[in-house]
């Protein structure tokens, strides 16, 4: 964050890196909380985004925030690579539909997600974005895990994904979102998964024949600024912040909704086939595989949400 003296300047400069382009719901949501923070700071507050990581790929953007370089992001299960529960918020095959996802956010896991976030990794979370469920897109269809066998997918830099995904037989492959597009039509990666959004906005359409309807991913991703950039904020500009974030994450929601609708019949019309799966097999096949690879601690936490199920 940039604090600036002139009188044409802001007091404070935000620059926030977005791993999606313009056309996501985050990108648009960010813009519009840039346009309420300008004008209900009476200028005090600018906010500058860059989409497509320009600024930095994902983890890198991370980083730079902690190092008081740029001060915002989205984020959500990268941070598992910082605090171990923060897998919750993006784990495979756990979590039945948003329903269950709110149970857990509003929930006290919940709460102590955001309260690790902040205190080790230095991450205020302002609210959430929900994320449609993630699919898998492909050239050939996938109905069974038997069907996965070798297949590339590039997946995001999260571990239970690469977890997930060997033990159902295919090669994950972590990479940035930024890569995946030429990744795809270049042939080094073979498929990926996201949300229909994502798929979208990426126009993957272009590269990828088939939408493999494997929901494995219910999850939601948290817009963060800095700790540190936050509290250097005078307590009129901190409520101001707070109060134009909850809006954001109003604004996001409906958009949200909106396109969740349209977007599945436009990724038909641009020739994408959408495949019914088996998902119950999915579940089964990685399920021993996601439950080890958590710390003892982690699996009586892993045990918690799906009670919450019940």
């Amino acid at each position: 964050m940039v604090q600036c003296k002139s009188e044409e300047e802001p007091e404070f400069l935000l620059r926030a890196s977005h791993l999606t382009n313009e056309n996501h719901t985050w990108y648009k949501a960010f813009e519009y909380f840039a346009e309420i923070l300008e004008e209900r700071s009476n200028g005090r507050i600018i906010l500058q985004n860059y989409h497509s990581e320009q600024l930095a790929k994902e983890i890198e953007a991370l980083r730079m925030i902690q190092a008081g370089v740029i001060d915002m992001t989205v984020t959500g299960s990268t941070l598992n690579n910082w605090i171990e529960i923060m897998a919750f918020c993006e784990m495979p095959f756990l979590l039945r539909d948003e329903a269950h996802m709110d149970q857990l956010i509003h929930g006290p896991i919940g709460k102590r997600m955001e309260r690790e976030m902040r205190e080790k990794t230095g991450f205020r979370a302002l609210g959430y974005f929900q994320r449609g469920p993630r699919h898998l897109t492909s050239n050939r269809p996938i109905q069974h895990p038997d069907d996965l066998k070798g297949l590339i997918i590039r997946v995001p830099n999260v571990p239970s994904f690469v977890t997930a995904w060997q033990a159902l037989g295919a090669k994950p492959t972590p990479m940035s979102f930024s890569e995946v597009f030429t990744s795809l039509q270049q042939g080094t990666i073979e498929a990926q998964e996201n949300p229909f959004a994502m798929i979208k906005a990426a126009g993957f359409a272009e590269v990828q024949e088939y939408v493999n309807l494997t929901a494995h991913v219910v999850s939601w991703t948290y817009p963060v600024i800095g700790e540190k950039q936050f509290q250097a904020f005078p307590e009129d500009l901190k409520k101001v912040f707070l109060e134009a974030a909850r809006d954001m994450q109003e604004f996001e929601r409906q958009l949200f909704l909106e396109n969740e609708k349209e977007v599945q019949d436009e990724l038909k019309a641009q020739g994408m086939q959408l495949v019914e799966v088996d998902k119950e097999s999915f579940a089964k096949k990685s399920q021993k595989a996601l439950f080890e690879s958590l710390s003892p601690e982690m699996q009586k936490v892993h045990q918690e949400i799906v009670a919450l199920r019940k």
